[in-house]
């Protein structure tokens, strides 16, 4: 595999995120992508302890989503990533989900135009123009980054769409620098979003060659493939139950979703996670991730290449070491 890249979520101390991080960056991974969805760890945070204890290795978020940083910060964000770690940081914005977003009080409404108009501003503030932009989700009058001290030059910051509806992926070939595409899904999932990604592009007079295409993929790697089948498992049962967008595009039938979510809470205990995964069939484990031996994660992988992830995003579940090492480039 001549690209490849690590994903991070909360289950590791920043600490041990540092170090991985670095490690992954000696063993020839491209980026670190730092997860940011439910209520339990930012990625901005992360992404500059990576940015200030690395070199060479990309970092992107992956993903915040466009709904709870007014347009001003978000632009600053990435402006101040970038001072850290110049022409390194990715962009990676989502429409985020329900019922989380409703919980906290946030109605994503017309998720489409929302987003085109926090791409386009946001470039703009990052290509270091003067902003005015009335739109129906942003409003702006004359707003830059004001920067006095250090550098004016327009920034190098790609954005890329972490889309699961098909409208938003076609959207993403249209308007994104690239899609962060699905994890807990099978490799066939990969068909639709290309041909929706193809019909953004085609719209406008693009190629698919100028949309990166990195996926997310829960990669479960141990010499014992009953042991990795397990260590996935915990996580996929979570997600059954909390994340209606993921149960959705991964195909398990609404009888396992519906007794996932009789059991687990909001959070969920471990006690619930581990009471819940019984019903979740080890096949379906198989399905939408990367579980196995060290061989048969990495011909999984490849599955998932082979329909069109440019670089896959691979989430550890167990020791990440192992994982990496897995994957060295």
């Amino acid at each position: 595999m001549k690209r490849v890249a690590l994903y991070l979520q909360d289950a590791h101390s920043l600490q041990d995120g540092i170090k991985y991080v670095q490690y992954a960056e000696a063993h020839g991974f491209e980026a670190v992508w730092q997860a940011e969805s439910r209520l339990v760890r930012d990625a901005i945070v992360p992404m500059a302890a990576f940015a200030a204890t690395t070199t060479r290795i990309k970092i992107g978020s992956g993903v915040i989503n466009n709904w709870t940083r007014n347009i001003g910060l978000l632009a600053s964000t990435f402006l101040t990533l970038d001072d850290l770690a110049p022409n390194r940081i990715i962009c990676g914005i989502g429409a985020w989900w329900d019922p989380l977003a409703a919980n906290v009080g946030i109605e994503r409404r017309k998720p489409l135009l929302a987003m085109r108009e926090t791409i386009e501003v946001l470039r703009r503030l990052l290509a270091m123009e003067n902003v005015t932009f009335d739109g129906e989700f942003h409003k702006v009058k004359g707003i830059e980054l004001d920067v006095v001290h250090g550098r004016r030059e327009p920034r190098n910051v790609p954005v890329f769409i972490g889309a699961t509806g098909m409208k938003m992926m076609e959207m993403t070939g249209e308007i994104a620098d690239g899609a962060v595409l699905n994890y807990c899904v099978p490799p066939e999932y990969n068909d639709d979003a290309m041909e929706q990604l193809a019909a953004g592009a085609k719209r406008a007079g693009r190629s698919m060659d100028e949309i990166d295409r990195p996926q997310l993929i829960v990669c479960s790697v141990h010499k014992d493939r009953a042991t990795a089948i397990t260590g996935a498992k915990r996580l996929l049962t979570q997600y059954l139950a909390q994340q209606p967008h993921i149960a959705k595009a991964s195909g398990v039938s609404a009888d396992v979703v519906g007794k996932v979510q009789s059991i687990l809470g909001w959070p969920a205990t471990k006690e619930q996670v581990e009471e819940a995964m019984q019903f979740v069939p080890d096949d379906f484990v198989l399905k939408i991730s990367a579980t196995g031996t060290p061989d048969e994660v990495r011909a999984r992988v490849q599955q998932y290449i082979d329909r069109g992830c440019t670089c896959p995003i691979l989430y550890p579940m167990g020791d990440p070491y192992l994982m990496m090492d897995t994957f060295a480039v």
